[in-house]
């Protein structure tokens, strides 16, 4: 019984610190850059775009599908520093618990 308890506590611990985490999470903001910085884009914890800056020298005509490429590259650059942003958040709170193989948390 004491144990069960133990563990009961635990689980209660660890969501606490998932919660937490979520909201850090959901705090912060990544920044990526394409064409040598000519096109940034910031993402939010939530995956949002939240600002889109473009070098003023990218807008001619006729050269738009050079500038959609360096905004999808950014943008893609962006949610994978996202991913290992929050890869290494959660495996900071797991560090030590015994949790299968290919079990990706937050759920």
């Amino acid at each position: 019984m004491r144990d069960l308890l133990g563990l009961m506590g635990k689980a209660k611990e660890m969501q606490e610190k998932m919660q937490a985490m979520q909201q850090e999470i959901a705090a912060a903001t990544v920044t990526a850059q394409s064409g040598g910085g000519l096109v940034s884009v910031t993402l939010a914890g939530n995956g949002q775009m939240e600002k889109l800056a473009i070098d003023p020298s990218l807008m001619k005509e006729g050269e738009a599908e050079i500038l959609e490429d360096l905004i999808l590259a950014a943008h893609n650059d962006a949610k994978s520093k996202l991913e290992v942003m929050i890869q290494q958040k959660t495996a900071e709170l797991t560090a030590g618990l015994p949790i299968p193989p290919g079990m990706k948390l937050p759920f």
